[in-house]
């Protein structure tokens, strides 16, 4: 397995080729992009990037040996389940320049996230709603030949492993998978008993760690990996009795006083997880 950053993890000022230098020289060995909205960070790709700034991209990536294994974004949020078809459609867009980026970058994968609940949005229109969403892009996927993989949030859609794989399953695609993040699951369930059950779907992994406050359901937070109740020891060998062998993704909060101090222990607990 190999170690990777989300660039959210990088405070916004600093620009394409400052975070390329400091991640690489932290150790990892790649960097997931974020498709974000204009002006949200100097390292941000948004609607609206080119074919320029996918070649800068291209060349720091190459200089710096730091590969793009994904690009996530902070845009689909609820619009894959809404009841509005104008903004399902916009969810499908973000989707389109997703895997723009990704066939510019060499990425293999990216990441949206169906679902979510709202006032005047049942469970079931949101199942519905997102399950058709993906099933109208299924063709596009495929022919483009990247992953997309869906992933659990604390959005109250994927509540459990069962539901994520047969939604998965629902849309019997070869590129859309989970993209499973272990730490989101910690505060009511184990995240290697998602790791069994969803087995080779699972494409892409993120990885944070949360404490529980004395146990399952009774709350907590989110801390630095090995800080918390992620139990390491179960999780990668579940990994890799599936077969996993790619990118661990980090999705930290920034350390402002010393966002350097936040590349230092993540790149040396990545190391420590990897070898468990």
């Amino acid at each position: 397995m190999k170690k990777a950053i989300n660039a959210w993890s990088v405070p916004g000022d600093v620009t394409f080729s400052e975070m390329f230098r400091i991640i690489s020289d932290a150790g990892f060995h790649g960097i997931e992009l974020n498709v974000d909205g204009k002006n949200s960070s100097n390292h941000s790709l948004t609607m609206d990037t080119s074919k320029d700034t996918f070649k800068e991209i291209r060349n720091l990536s190459q200089d710096y040996n730091l590969k793009i294994p994904s690009i996530s974004t902070s845009l689909t949020g609820g619009k894959l389940a809404s009841l509005d078809k104008t903004t399902r459609e916009a969810g499908k867009d973000i989707i389109r320049k997703q895997l723009e980026c990704a066939a510019e970058l060499g990425a293999g994968g990216i990441l949206t996230v169906p679902g979510g609940k709202s006032e005047g949005l049942s469970f079931i229109e949101a199942y519905e709603n997102s399950l058709n969403t993906i099933m109208e892009l299924k063709s596009e996927i495929e022919s483009i030949k990247i992953n997309v993989g869906l992933e659990n949030v604390w959005n109250g859609f994927f509540v459990s492993p069962f539901d994520m794989k047969n939604f998965i399953d629902e849309i019997n695609s070869p590129y859309v998978g989970a993209y499973f993040d272990v730490g989101n699951v910690i505060a009511f369930s184990d995240a290697e008993d998602w790791i069994e059950i969803l087995g080779p779907r699972i494409q892409k992994i993120h990885v944070k760690d949360f404490k529980r406050n004395g146990g399952i359901n009774r709350g907590g937070l989110f801390v630095n990996l090995l800080e918390g109740d992620v139990n390491w020891d179960k999780v990668i060998p579940a990994l890799r009795k599936i077969g996993f062998d790619g990118y661990l993704t980090a999705e930290l909060g920034i350390i402002k006083q010393c966002p350097e101090y936040l590349y230092t222990i993540t790149s040396e607990a990545l190391e420590i997880i990897i070898n468990k």
